[in-house]
């Protein structure tokens, strides 16, 4: 058994496959969650996949005791995997007090709890969101690409985190972080027994495909067929879920076991952009699945075009996003069609 990892939004997306990979990795893990936006089910799903029940808190990170009671009861925690944060980008414009103290409280109290219980390292959840809309120079964008001022709350409690792990660290602090920046995960398990389930109508363009390709929702629009690609929808870099959390697993092998730098950082992605457009049709090829599809006018706050180069991740962490889109869109569908089975949606 290797070293014991917090993982806090351990119940999300991409918090409980990357559980998953860790635990197949040898690591035990203990998950911290509030559950306001995902679902103790989860918990299930991850010990049929790995036939381990990782040890779960129901802890508010931005409540410091609870937090501290957490370190207390499981001290042999060496390392931390921070996703626990609210994410929506539109909500955050309408609630932005909201994410300042959910984004930035939580993370600032389990810094300051790590020299206190020795915890070693810990990798940040962040986003290519610093970015903004690079320009066509700076693509694809290197983690030392300039940043652009956050286009919303939620873009902006990334850049002030990153801030802050780099200022506490700077300052002499005991501990390494290793800060990923994420494109855009899709995709779900291949045992289709975890996958992304937003509340509501989904903000995110893969849930919306595959909702609408069940019936639950009436037609997708894509936002806008007139920017400056080749087909006229905008470009984004989309990740499979399970590379992305096999990178995780790799930071944390090197914030943990390697004689690494106080702090780095690495862009995850595939290196390559797909448009909307490109995703829809890939979509309805690897499924056989028609989708009542529109175009729409433009989505304010929606980025042109932005993919990542990834070179470092491949060369410094030996990881590499290796699977074809077709069997990521698979894996979505796959998952969609087990909730439906299952009477979720």
């Amino acid at each position: 058994m290797k070293q014991t990892i917090l993982v806090t939004g351990g119940m999300g997306f991409i918090g409980s496959h990357t559980t998953v990979e860790l635990i197949e990795a040898g690591y035990k893990v203990v998950i911290v969650d509030d559950l306001s936006n995902s679902n103790i089910k989860v918990l299930d799903g991850i010990e049929k996949i790995t036939g381990v029940r990782p040890d779960f808190e129901k802890v508010d990170l931005r409540d410091k005791q609870a937090t501290e009671e957490v370190f207390k009861k499981h001290p042999d925690i060496e390392g931390i995997i921070h996703f626990a944060a609210s994410k929506a980008v539109g909500e955050s414009v309408h609630k932005p007090l909201l994410y300042y103290r959910n984004n930035i409280v939580s993370l600032i109290n389990l810094l300051e709890l790590m020299p206190k219980y020795d915890v070693k390292g810990i990798i940040f959840s962040s986003s290519c969101t610093v970015y903004g809309q690079p320009k066509p120079e700076n693509l694809p964008v290197t983690e030392n690409a300039p940043h652009q001022k956050a286009t919303s709350p939620y873009g902006n409690t990334k850049e002030i985190n990153e801030q802050i792990i780099y200022d506490y660290i700077h300052s002499g602090a005991n501990i390494k972080s290793i800060i990923l920046r994420y494109f855009n995960p899709i995709g779900a398990h291949p045992s289709a027994l975890i996958g992304e389930l937003p509340n509501g109508v989904p903000a995110n363009l893969i849930p919306y495909v595959t909702q609408t390709a069940i019936g639950i929702r009436e037609q997708l629009t894509i936002f806008g067929n007139d920017y400056n690609t080749p087909d006229g929808t905008c470009i984004r870099d989309y990740i499979y879920v399970v590379d992305l959390a096999k990178a995780h697993v790799a930071a944390m092998a090197r914030v943990l076991d390697q004689n690494a730098e106080p702090i780095d950082y690495f862009n995850i992605g595939t290196g390559h952009g797909n448009s909307t457009l490109e995703i829809v049709e890939t979509f309805e090829k690897a499924t056989g699945v028609k989708l009542n599809w529109k175009y729409g006018p433009r989505r304010e706050g929606d980025i042109e075009k932005i993919w990542g180069d990834c070179t470092k991740a491949n060369n410094v962490l030996g990881w590499k996003a290796e699977t074809p889109l077709d069997d990521v869109l698979r894996s979505a569908w796959k998952w969609q069609l087990k909730l439906r089975e299952d009477g979720v949606m």
